[in-house]
């Protein structure tokens, strides 16, 4: 007879637990027969040991198991989504989505909240007036199936094992483990229906995954969970060592990804957008230019459908903060040469932005401006950045965070690009 204590002791010794094991463990936990203790010291052992991937595909269907899929067999288009493993400046869903539906997909793109540095595309969204992002399943499916696509928030039925496992994760310092982020992650999205994934893993300083072997091996895990269960699904590593676009909070990102939207998108945020929207075309078998969606207006056409259908007013002013202030001066004449994604986040999640846990709230007109990225030319005293509060007493905090957060220098850096990798199925 399996029981608790065992399978802890089994997976703490290095062994590998059965299908039965794991069936067993999550249906247990879910009727109380497994106590948070045992399972927070199950996850520690699964830090220290790991999971093999027969071991991680049963995982994580389990957790698909504990909960409701979501049918997308009404839905006429081909479905494709895309996950983010979080950065800072990261709004590319908001382009995204509708970009991808105005070629001619579905995506039902099911987002979470920021927390700490990185923000949330739910929090974005949210600063539009009127924006639903809690819809029941048929809601979801009535927009998705009236505008091509939909962002809002995995409804409670979807993969709930996930929520728990989480909130013990956060707690109990097992949040960094590959495995259980992969079955996190995926056993979401599998859960959702669609018929693709692209996968944006992000790797530098404003990422979750820091270096280029970790990522690697978190997008090949993903990308294997998801071929096992029928989900067509690629990843493209992308760097996140600076901001994503010039901003950073909630309502400015929604304001920047509407001019990205018109045309006016900067730089680093289109060739990230694009690439990922090649991808998800490719996956969905639709031959479209992706850019040519923006010149014709289609996309943001398809981005107000979406406002409109979850309840949002596009044409809205959105919030503006109540006090603001330049800051971080050049120290000399030259070119920005390094401008730090983690103290970029971190000073906006100082400003309101963001938030510790996730049951805080935030500030929709927090956030930080970047007035200059690497490769702009300086000259001493210019500020680099502009800091937006609805409290003026936050940014001494969001300063202090961006103490070392620059560098300038006599040449300018030289241009990387920001795809570093593509990943498929092994």
């Amino acid at each position: 007879m399996t029981d608790a204590v065992t399978v802890i002791t089994a997976k703490r010794d290095g062994q590998r637990l059965s299908d039965h094991d794991i069936g067993w463990l999550f249906q247990a936990y879910a009727k109380g027969e497994v106590a948070d203790e045992q399972m927070s010291a199950l996850l520690m052992a699964i830090y220290f040991q790991g999971l093999d991937p027969g071991e991680l595909r049963t995982w994580t269907a389990a957790m698909i198991a504990s909960g409701d899929r979501l049918d997308l067999s009404s839905i006429t288009r081909p479905t494709v989504d895309k996950h983010s493993t979080g950065g800072v400046g990261d709004k590319v869903s908001l382009i995204l989505a509708p970009l991808v539906a105005a070629c001619g997909a579905a995506v039902p793109q099911l987002s979470g909240r920021g927390l700490g540095h990185t923000g949330g595309t739910l929090d974005k969204l949210e600063s539009i007036p009127g924006f639903r992002t809690a819809l029941t399943p048929a809601q979801t499916l009535d927009v998705l199936a009236e505008t091509g696509c939909v962002i809002c928030a995995a409804g409670s039925g979807l993969a709930p094992a996930d929520r728990r496992l989480y909130a013990l994760r956060d707690v109990t310092g097992t949040v960094e483990s590959i495995p259980l982020i992969a079955s996190s992650i995926m056993s979401k999205k599998i859960a959702e229906g669609t018929s693709a994934l692209v996968l944006d893993v992000k790797v530098g300083t404003g990422a979750f995954m820091k270096n280029h072997r970790e990522a690697g091996q978190l997008a090949r895990t993903m990308v294997a969970l998801g071929e096992e269960h029928g989900v067509r699904t690629r990843a493209l590593l992308t760097r996140m060592d600076v901001p994503l676009g010039r901003m950073v909070g909630n309502a400015v990102e929604v304001e920047e990804s509407i001019a990205a939207l018109q045309g006016y998108g900067p730089a680093d945020l289109m060739e990230v957008t694009l690439a990922l929207a090649v991808q998800m075309l490719t996956l969905a078998g639709i031959d479209a230019d992706p850019a040519a969606a923006i010149t014709d207006g289609r996309a943001l056409t398809a981005y107000r459908d979406m406002v409109r259908a979850q309840g949002g007013d596009p044409d809205a002013a959105l919030p503006r903060a109540a006090h603001i202030r330049t800051a971080l001066p050049a120290p000399a004449d030259g070119w920005l040469t390094r401008l730090d994604a983690l103290a970029v986040g971190t000073a906006a999640w100082r400003l309101g932005a963001g938030r510790a846990r996730k049951e805080d709230p935030v500030s929709a007109a927090a956030g930080v401006i970047c007035l200059a990225k690497p490769g702009d030319r300086v000259r001493a005293g210019q500020p680099l950045l502009e800091l937006r509060a609805d409290d003026e007493t936050r940014f001494g905090p969001a300063l202090a965070a961006l103490d070392g957060a620059i560098e300038v220098g006599q040449q300018p850096p030289s241009p990387v690009p920001l795809v570093i990798e593509e990943i498929g199925p092994a």
